[in-house]
């Protein structure tokens, strides 16, 4: 059987993401790093467009988690084989043992990494086990945040011309990416805000914002209704705004409960 597949290697502090690959290239020669993302969102993105054979997601990254990614990964590349990246605690790796679900510690050390690459290689490509992955997610979602975790925004500084404005995020109905700078949208208009999405994204409540785009966020409580395009995309309607947002296909799955 040959070992030539695909990966997709997911970590947002870049030192840590370069060295992964450069040990992968050292531990699987064969072994094509199709894409390598600093956050939940384009990882998602990447795995719906290039569909690799495995993924290495970092479990903490800004915005979607790593736990989230696979969840998405589920629809978005059914065929991918998960391997976490993990500085969680024993009580962690104890589900990720009976899960049966490959995994890596941080640091990851060659030796440990040697024999993940030797059991991705032994297993069936096609042989993937998405009932032990999706129960994994469960017992995973069920732990702690981490400890030292900010409070969610309440209130943020934003400019709009020469005014600067203080905005109630629960008045938010989308945030979107501007450059380096994010446009904040509530019913009364817009104004600017001097931070990048993907650092604005883990100071958010996760139950009422979610990454719906590489570029949109929208407050769950803004959403007045959903519904596809010939293409699966999802359209949003806003019950304060008169546009409407785009829904990639890849974050789709994050409306099938709704």
């Amino acid at each position: 059987m040959s070992d030539a597949r695909t990966c997709l290697v997911a970590e947002d502090e870049a030192l840590l993401r370069h060295a992964l690959v450069a040990e992968l290239k050292r531990a699987w020669p064969a072994l094509q790093v199709v894409a390598e993302c600093e956050d939940g969102a384009s990882a998602v993105e990447a795995l719906a467009e290039r569909q690799p054979d495995i993924a290495f997601l970092d479990i903490r990254m800004p915005g979607l988690t790593g736990l989230e990614v696979a969840a998405l990964a589920a629809e978005a590349s059914p065929r991918t084989r998960i391997v976490f990246v993990t500085a969680y605690d024993q009580y962690a790796i104890d589900a990720f043992e009976r899960g049966a679900i490959d995994y890596l510690l941080k640091p990851v050390k060659p030796e440990r990494l040697d024999a993940t690459v030797a059991r991705l290689q032994a297993q069936d490509a096609s042989n993937h086990d998405a009932a032990s992955l999706a129960a994994l997610l469960d017992r995973l979602g069920a732990l702690p945040s981490a400890a030292g975790a900010p409070e969610p925004l309440t209130w943020l500084t934003a400019s709009s011309g020469r005014e600067t404005k203080l905005v109630l995020v629960d008045d938010v109905a989308y945030f979107q990416a501007d450059q380096k700078y994010t446009t904040v949208v509530t019913a009364d208009g817009e104004a600017l805000l001097r931070t990048s999405l993907r650092e604005l994204l883990p100071r958010l409540d996760p139950a009422h914002f979610k990454q719906i785009h590489r570029s949109t966020i929208v407050n769950l409580r803004s959403v007045a209704g959903i519904v596809r395009d010939e293409g699966g995309r999802g359209i949003v309607r806003l019950k304060q705004r008169p546009e409407t947002l785009t829904v990639s296909l890849p974050f789709m799955a994050l409306f099938k409960h709704m």
